[in-house]
């Protein structure tokens, strides 16, 4: 027999579950009973948002789903702003919670932690949330979550465990089969899909997040095709300098327009949102002519219209496309990702393409590196426009829901899922501030991570905003603090640079040499970026 906090801790190994981002409360010792007879490593951030955050970057560089395991009340209210943006870029992602005995629940009386409904406020927010309210309810409730992180749209759910049930006792169980195969479009779907193609003089393909781990098929069909690749920013890193890539946002006038001259366009993986596709929210999506999509998310394919929606795992969609398309006389398609790429690049601006011709000497510094970065100025000017050099080694929150404060936790998730990469966080002087303890976290787990913070002394977007749209400046200005001393106090190696790109290279050669997390700071002030 073992208790049901022991049994969901078994149920987290049996799904091969190998990391818990989490911190400890008097409403989850029972659920660390369970935690300390397996080999699961525990890592403690230093707030539960930074908790989700980890959760988040380690789930985006493995693919498997990040875990966190918080206190009922504020340890849930802190987590929500993760989960949202987990939600947001479909990342699977499980958080577990204590919750009140059963019996006090929306009563008010006054318990601590106490919230008038916790289920309903995660399950507002979370893909799913459920409450163990039996002892025979955590079997099913765990199938069913690990099941939806394989066979659907990916995303954060919720399962909360309350005090009084964590302690029952269950008998020892069995663990079936794991299921790790999504929807399969139909025979059908795929022959007409293929006719389309066949027929297509100037295809293009939109390559969304759920791409990111299926490069090899990507650059098969868009070879096959002849057709360019238009990559959003949860794709970045994919076909990295291939003659076919589109490096670009779609939000790119030059963009929109080789996606509106397109006789098909085939989308796969990618929701065509906002944030992506009319990132400056000026009502200009781009029109597109014979739409295919293929999602694993039906929800998402009843949102647009289209010649043919396949709702389908995209990899194995593309592995039967291919054996029904004929190979087309190559050319056309590098030609007009080639005018587009040139386009695109003229049109972000002398300022936006400096800050992206230094990213791409950081990545020739630190190949094959593991950027994750935070709403700062190098993150805008990356998703316009930059080519990364590893599939899902670019991604940030400054798309979709857009929370300040991801970069440093999301880095340390990722640095801790893919231990073999370095990983390089891109924060501002503002973002970073919202999570400076987290950076305590990379010291105690000795993780190499390369901190960049780009110092421009305030929200520089924001204060530029403002002023486009004649409003007087205010709050945009928060005073930094002095990062040598924060490195100081962390026990990090410091370094200190402009945005020269011979200095920024330096800097990066010396703080590779260290085996222990380090800080560097642009100044931005200090010069013209050039």
């Amino acid at each position: 027999m073992s208790t049901i906090g022991e049994a969901l801790i078994e149920h987290l190994a049996a799904h091969d579950v190998e990391v818990i981002f989490g911190i400890p409360g008097v409403h989850t010792i029972e659920l660390y009973r369970g935690l300390s007879q397996h080999n699961i490593r525990h890592v403690t951030p230093r707030h539960e948002q930074g908790a989700g955050f980890m959760a988040d970057g380690y789930a985006r560089v493995t693919g498997k789903p990040g875990v966190a395991l918080v206190i009922t009340g504020p340890g849930v209210t802190n987590i929500l702003t993760p989960i949202a943006q987990a939600r947001a870029d479909s990342i699977p992602m499980l958080v577990v919670s204590s919750v009140n005995s059963i019996a006090s629940l929306g009563k008010g009386l006054g318990h601590l932690h106490e919230l008038p409904d916790q289920q309903l406020t995660m399950g507002s927010i979370a893909s799913t949330s459920i409450r163990l309210e039996k002892q025979h309810d955590l079997a099913p409730a765990m199938e069913s979550i690990f099941a939806g992180f394989a066979l659907e749209r990916p995303g954060p759910a919720h399962i909360e465990v309350p005090l009084d049930i964590a302690m029952l006792e269950t008998p020892k169980e069995e663990f079936g089969a794991k299921q790790d195969s999504g929807p399969v479009a139909g025979r059908q779907e795929i022959e007409r899909a293929a006719e389309l193609l066949k027929s297509a003089r100037s295809p293009v393909i939109l390559a969304g997040g759920g791409m990111r781990f299926g490069g090899r098929e990507l650059e098969a069909l868009a070879r096959r095709l002849d057709a360019p690749v238009v990559l959003t920013v949860n794709a970045r890193g994919l076909m990295h300098g291939h003659d076919l890539v589109v490096p670009a946002s779609p939000s790119l006038g030059a963009v929109r327009q080789l996606i509106e001259e397109a006789d098909i366009v085939l989308a796969l993986g990618t929701e065509l949102g906002r944030t992506d596709f009319d990132m400056y929210d000026q009502g200009l999506m781009p029109v597109m002519n014979k739409l295919i999509r293929v999602d694993i998310c039906p929800h998402q394919l009843a949102r647009h219209e289209g010649e043919l929606k396949i709702h389908a795992d995209t990899r194995k969609t593309i592995t039967a496309l291919l054996k029904s398309l004929p190979t087309r006389s190559l050319g056309k398609g590098a030609t007009r990702a080639a005018r587009t790429r040139a386009k695109a690049r003229e049109e972000i601006g002398e300022e936006t393409r400096s800050i992206s011709s230094l990213l791409s000497t950081i990545r020739d510094n630190v190949p094959n590196s593991i950027m994750v970065g935070d709403s700062t100025q190098p993150v805008y000017a990356g998703n316009l426009y930059y080519d990364h050099d590893r599939p899902a080694g670019w991604f940030n929150a400054a798309t979709g829901y857009g929370a300040l404060g991801y970069g440093v936790p999301a880095a340390i998730g990722a640095a801790i899922g893919e231990p073999e990469a370095r990983v390089i966080c891109l924060t501002g002087d503002g973002g970073i501030q919202f999570c400076l303890a987290e950076l305590m976290v990379a010291v105690d787990e000795n993780l190499p991570i390369i901190f960049i913070v780009w110092n421009n002394r305030g929200y520089q977007e924001i204060e530029r905003s403002m002023r486009s749209a004649g409003v007087n400046v205010m709050g945009c200005n928060p005073t930094p603090p002095d990062f040598s001393m924060i490195a100081a106090a962390c026990g990090m190696p410091f370094y200190h640079c402009d945005t020269n790109p011979e200095n920024v290279a330096t800097v990066i050669g010396e703080a590779l040499a260290e085996s222990k997390p380090v800080l560097i700071e642009i100044g931005v002030m200090e010069s013209t970026i050039s």
